[in-house]
Protein backbone atom coordinates (compact mmCIF):
# COMPACT_ATOMS: atom_id res chain seq x y z
CA UNK A 1 0.00 0.00 0.00
CA UNK A 2 0.66 3.42 -0.49
CA UNK A 3 -0.41 6.35 1.35
CA UNK A 4 -2.97 3.63 2.61
CA UNK A 5 -3.97 2.88 -0.38
CA UNK A 6 -3.71 -0.71 -2.20
CA UNK A 7 -1.48 -0.69 -5.13
CA UNK A 8 -3.22 -1.21 -8.61
CA UNK A 9 -1.18 -1.85 -11.45
CA UNK A 10 -2.15 -1.69 -15.34
CA UNK A 11 -4.87 0.31 -17.50
CA UNK A 12 -8.02 1.01 -15.75
CA UNK A 13 -10.34 0.88 -18.64
CA UNK A 14 -10.79 -0.56 -22.14
CA UNK A 15 -13.50 -0.73 -23.99
CA UNK A 16 -13.07 -1.69 -27.96
CA UNK A 17 -16.33 -1.85 -30.32
CA UNK A 18 -18.93 -2.24 -27.57
CA UNK A 19 -22.56 -3.23 -28.58
CA UNK A 20 -25.48 -3.10 -26.30
CA UNK A 21 -28.96 -4.07 -28.18
CA UNK A 22 -32.18 -4.59 -25.99
CA UNK A 23 -34.20 -6.58 -28.39
CA UNK A 24 -34.16 -4.82 -31.63
CA UNK A 25 -33.06 -1.44 -30.33
CA UNK A 26 -29.47 -0.85 -30.22
CA UNK A 27 -28.43 1.50 -27.32
CA UNK A 28 -24.68 1.48 -27.88
CA UNK A 29 -22.67 0.99 -31.15
CA UNK A 30 -19.24 -0.38 -31.88
CA UNK A 31 -17.87 2.13 -28.90
CA UNK A 32 -14.52 2.36 -28.41
CA UNK A 33 -12.08 4.55 -25.67
CA UNK A 34 -9.61 3.91 -23.04
CA UNK A 35 -9.01 5.14 -19.53
CA UNK A 36 -5.64 5.56 -18.89
CA UNK A 37 -3.78 5.49 -15.15
CA UNK A 38 -4.44 9.07 -13.98
CA UNK A 39 -6.70 9.96 -16.53
CA UNK A 40 -10.65 11.01 -15.78
CA UNK A 41 -12.28 10.73 -18.81
CA UNK A 42 -15.85 11.58 -19.35
CA UNK A 43 -18.90 10.56 -21.33
CA UNK A 44 -20.69 13.26 -22.91
CA UNK A 45 -24.25 13.16 -24.23
CA UNK A 46 -27.66 14.10 -24.56
CA UNK A 47 -30.43 11.65 -22.63
CA UNK A 48 -30.70 8.99 -23.96
CA UNK A 49 -27.18 8.85 -25.97
CA UNK A 50 -26.17 5.20 -24.59
CA UNK A 51 -23.69 6.75 -21.87
CA UNK A 52 -25.53 4.60 -18.97
CA UNK A 53 -25.86 1.35 -20.87
CA UNK A 54 -22.51 1.66 -21.36
CA UNK A 55 -21.39 2.13 -17.98
CA UNK A 56 -23.83 -0.77 -17.05
CA UNK A 57 -22.33 -3.11 -19.30
CA UNK A 58 -18.65 -2.04 -17.72
CA UNK A 59 -19.70 -3.56 -14.62
CA UNK A 60 -21.65 -6.77 -16.05
CA UNK A 61 -25.19 -4.97 -14.81
CA UNK A 62 -26.27 -5.16 -18.58
CA UNK A 63 -24.65 -7.90 -21.45
CA UNK A 64 -22.76 -6.81 -24.35
CA UNK A 65 -23.86 -7.87 -27.69
CA UNK A 66 -20.54 -7.58 -28.82
CA UNK A 67 -17.18 -6.01 -28.45
CA UNK A 68 -14.78 -6.21 -25.56
CA UNK A 69 -14.00 -4.98 -21.92
CA UNK A 70 -10.82 -5.22 -19.88
CA UNK A 71 -11.06 -3.41 -16.26
CA UNK A 72 -7.18 -3.50 -15.40
CA UNK A 73 -6.77 -6.66 -17.44
CA UNK A 74 -9.97 -8.34 -16.62
CA UNK A 75 -13.17 -9.27 -18.51
CA UNK A 76 -16.18 -8.18 -16.31
CA UNK A 77 -18.19 -10.89 -17.91
CA UNK A 78 -15.80 -13.41 -17.02
CA UNK A 79 -14.43 -12.30 -13.61
CA UNK A 80 -17.02 -10.21 -12.45
CA UNK A 81 -16.03 -10.85 -8.73
CA UNK A 82 -12.41 -9.07 -9.00
CA UNK A 83 -13.82 -6.41 -11.45
CA UNK A 84 -16.44 -5.33 -9.06
CA UNK A 85 -14.19 -5.62 -6.24
CA UNK A 86 -12.08 -2.87 -8.42
CA UNK A 87 -14.91 -0.73 -8.97
CA UNK A 88 -16.40 2.21 -7.24
CA UNK A 89 -19.92 2.99 -9.31
CA UNK A 90 -22.39 5.84 -8.47
CA UNK A 91 -25.50 5.03 -10.57
CA UNK A 92 -27.30 7.27 -12.25
CA UNK A 93 -30.17 6.76 -9.78
CA UNK A 94 -29.76 6.67 -6.54
CA UNK A 95 -30.07 2.99 -4.60
CA UNK A 96 -30.14 2.78 -0.81
CA UNK A 97 -31.50 1.38 2.12
CA UNK A 98 -34.06 3.59 2.92
CA UNK A 99 -34.98 1.88 6.67
CA UNK A 100 -30.50 2.46 7.52
CA UNK A 101 -28.95 5.52 8.94
CA UNK A 102 -25.36 6.50 6.60
CA UNK A 103 -23.39 5.01 9.12
CA UNK A 104 -25.12 1.51 8.71
CA UNK A 105 -25.32 1.75 4.81
CA UNK A 106 -21.91 2.69 4.72
CA UNK A 107 -21.01 -0.34 7.15
CA UNK A 108 -22.94 -2.44 5.43
CA UNK A 109 -21.00 -1.77 2.56
CA UNK A 110 -17.94 -2.12 4.03
CA UNK A 111 -18.40 -5.44 5.56
CA UNK A 112 -19.92 -7.04 2.24
CA UNK A 113 -16.42 -5.83 0.66
CA UNK A 114 -14.54 -7.46 4.07
CA UNK A 115 -12.82 -4.51 4.63
CA UNK A 116 -11.23 -3.44 8.39
CA UNK A 117 -13.89 -1.80 10.04
CA UNK A 118 -10.97 0.74 11.81
CA UNK A 119 -9.83 2.05 8.50
CA UNK A 120 -13.38 2.01 7.31
CA UNK A 121 -14.78 3.76 10.54
CA UNK A 122 -11.82 6.65 9.66
CA UNK A 123 -12.48 6.99 6.13
CA UNK A 124 -16.07 7.05 6.89
CA UNK A 125 -15.96 9.87 9.89
CA UNK A 126 -13.56 11.94 7.12
CA UNK A 127 -15.72 11.90 4.28
CA UNK A 128 -18.68 12.93 6.41
CA UNK A 129 -16.72 15.42 7.86
CA UNK A 130 -15.89 16.73 3.73
CA UNK A 131 -19.14 16.70 2.84
CA UNK A 132 -20.97 17.52 5.58
CA UNK A 133 -23.13 14.57 6.78
CA UNK A 134 -22.24 14.95 10.44
CA UNK A 135 -25.76 15.91 11.62
CA UNK A 136 -27.91 12.94 9.11
CA UNK A 137 -25.06 10.77 9.87
CA UNK A 138 -27.53 8.63 12.40
CA UNK A 139 -30.91 9.51 10.59
CA UNK A 140 -32.53 7.19 8.42
CA UNK A 141 -31.67 7.73 4.92
CA UNK A 142 -35.72 7.72 3.84
CA UNK A 143 -35.52 11.21 5.70
CA UNK A 144 -32.78 12.60 3.92
CA UNK A 145 -32.99 15.00 1.22
CA UNK A 146 -31.83 14.19 -3.01
CA UNK A 147 -28.97 15.82 -2.37
CA UNK A 148 -27.75 14.14 1.28
CA UNK A 149 -28.34 10.76 -0.29
CA UNK A 150 -26.23 11.30 -3.46
CA UNK A 151 -23.51 12.14 -1.22
CA UNK A 152 -23.68 8.63 1.11
CA UNK A 153 -23.87 7.09 -2.57
CA UNK A 154 -20.68 8.90 -3.17
CA UNK A 155 -19.32 8.13 -0.31
CA UNK A 156 -19.86 4.49 -0.92
CA UNK A 157 -17.87 4.06 -4.42
CA UNK A 158 -14.74 5.75 -2.45
CA UNK A 159 -15.01 3.93 0.94
CA UNK A 160 -12.44 1.24 -0.48
CA UNK A 161 -10.41 2.89 -2.39
CA UNK A 162 -11.03 1.35 -6.15
CA UNK A 163 -8.52 1.51 -8.91
CA UNK A 164 -11.57 2.20 -11.32
CA UNK A 165 -14.57 4.56 -10.58
CA UNK A 166 -17.64 4.63 -12.49
CA UNK A 167 -20.04 7.68 -11.89
CA UNK A 168 -23.00 7.85 -14.08
CA UNK A 169 -24.20 11.76 -13.36
CA UNK A 170 -22.66 11.91 -9.77
CA UNK A 171 -23.15 15.64 -9.76
CA UNK A 172 -27.18 15.32 -10.00
CA UNK A 173 -28.21 16.88 -6.46
CA UNK A 174 -25.59 18.34 -5.34
CA UNK A 175 -25.83 21.77 -3.90
CA UNK A 176 -22.66 24.31 -5.45
CA UNK A 177 -20.08 23.30 -2.41
CA UNK A 178 -20.09 19.59 -2.53
CA UNK A 179 -19.89 20.15 -6.58
CA UNK A 180 -16.84 21.67 -5.93
CA UNK A 181 -15.54 19.35 -2.99
CA UNK A 182 -16.11 16.12 -5.20
CA UNK A 183 -14.39 17.99 -8.71
CA UNK A 184 -11.37 18.49 -5.99
CA UNK A 185 -11.50 14.32 -4.56
CA UNK A 186 -11.48 13.00 -8.05
CA UNK A 187 -8.69 15.33 -8.58
CA UNK A 188 -6.72 13.41 -5.93
CA UNK A 189 -7.84 10.45 -6.57
CA UNK A 190 -5.53 10.03 -9.61
CA UNK A 191 -3.07 12.00 -8.88
CA UNK A 192 -0.95 9.05 -7.90
CA UNK A 193 -1.15 8.07 -11.57
CA UNK A 194 -2.54 4.61 -11.47
CA UNK A 195 -6.47 5.22 -10.65
CA UNK A 196 -8.74 5.95 -13.58
CA UNK A 197 -12.09 7.72 -12.91
CA UNK A 198 -14.86 7.43 -15.89
CA UNK A 199 -18.47 9.51 -15.32
CA UNK A 200 -21.07 10.45 -17.44
CA UNK A 201 -22.79 13.69 -18.06
CA UNK A 202 -25.03 15.70 -19.94
CA UNK A 203 -23.32 18.90 -18.56
CA UNK A 204 -20.81 20.11 -20.83
CA UNK A 205 -19.58 22.79 -18.31
CA UNK A 206 -18.75 20.26 -15.90
CA UNK A 207 -17.10 17.96 -18.28
CA UNK A 208 -14.93 20.93 -19.77
CA UNK A 209 -13.76 21.51 -16.06
CA UNK A 210 -12.87 18.06 -14.98
CA UNK A 211 -11.93 15.78 -17.39
CA UNK A 212 -8.55 15.50 -18.92
CA UNK A 213 -10.68 13.82 -22.05
CA UNK A 214 -13.72 13.30 -23.19
CA UNK A 215 -15.66 11.29 -25.82
CA UNK A 216 -18.84 12.48 -27.13
CA UNK A 217 -21.36 10.32 -27.29
CA UNK A 218 -24.64 10.66 -29.73
CA UNK A 219 -27.30 7.77 -30.68
CA UNK A 220 -25.03 5.18 -29.41
CA UNK A 221 -22.36 6.24 -31.14
CA UNK A 222 -18.83 8.14 -30.13
CA UNK A 223 -18.47 11.14 -32.95
CA UNK A 224 -15.84 12.29 -31.14
CA UNK A 225 -13.05 12.01 -28.68
CA UNK A 226 -9.56 13.81 -27.24
CA UNK A 227 -8.89 16.83 -25.47
CA UNK A 228 -10.48 19.87 -25.39
CA UNK A 229 -8.09 21.16 -27.87
CA UNK A 230 -8.21 18.49 -29.65
CA UNK A 231 -11.66 18.61 -30.20
CA UNK A 232 -11.44 22.34 -31.45
CA UNK A 233 -9.54 20.75 -34.01
CA UNK A 234 -12.40 18.55 -35.48
CA UNK A 235 -14.58 21.87 -35.63
CA UNK A 236 -12.72 25.14 -36.72
CA UNK A 237 -9.34 25.29 -34.35
CA UNK A 238 -10.78 27.97 -32.62
CA UNK A 239 -11.82 29.19 -28.97
CA UNK A 240 -14.60 26.97 -29.04
CA UNK A 241 -16.15 26.03 -25.76
CA UNK A 242 -17.28 22.39 -25.15
CA UNK A 243 -20.95 23.51 -25.64
CA UNK A 244 -20.76 24.43 -28.74
CA UNK A 245 -18.25 21.68 -29.82
CA UNK A 246 -20.79 19.45 -28.80
CA UNK A 247 -23.73 20.98 -30.58
CA UNK A 248 -21.58 20.69 -33.28
CA UNK A 249 -20.53 17.80 -33.88
CA UNK A 250 -24.02 16.14 -32.97
CA UNK A 251 -25.37 18.79 -35.64
CA UNK A 252 -27.69 20.29 -32.82
CA UNK A 253 -26.25 23.95 -33.47
CA UNK A 254 -28.44 24.91 -36.25
CA UNK A 255 -31.81 23.07 -35.18
CA UNK A 256 -31.61 24.74 -31.24
CA UNK A 257 -31.63 28.24 -33.42
CA UNK A 258 -34.61 27.36 -35.37
CA UNK A 259 -36.74 25.59 -32.12
CA UNK A 260 -35.42 29.22 -30.41
CA UNK A 261 -37.43 31.20 -33.69
CA UNK A 262 -40.27 29.21 -33.82
CA UNK A 263 -41.10 30.39 -29.94
CA UNK A 264 -40.47 33.47 -30.65
CA UNK A 265 -42.46 33.44 -33.37
CA UNK A 266 -45.59 32.23 -31.36
CA UNK A 267 -44.66 34.54 -28.49
CA UNK A 268 -45.68 37.45 -31.27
Amino acid sequence: MRGGRPEVDGVPLVVDQLEVRYGERTAVRSVSFRVGPGEIFGLLGSNGAGKTSTIKSILGLVPRSGGTIRVFGEDPAVDSVPVRANVGYVPESTLLYDALTPREFLEYVSGVRGLPAERVATRAAAFAKAFRLEEEFDTPIVALSNGTRQKVVVVAALLHEPGLLLFDEPFNHLDPRSVRLLKEVLRGYVEGGHRGVLFSTHTTELAEQVCDRVAIVDAGRVVAEGTLAELRQKVDGGPATLEQIFLRLTDEEEGIREAARSIRTEER
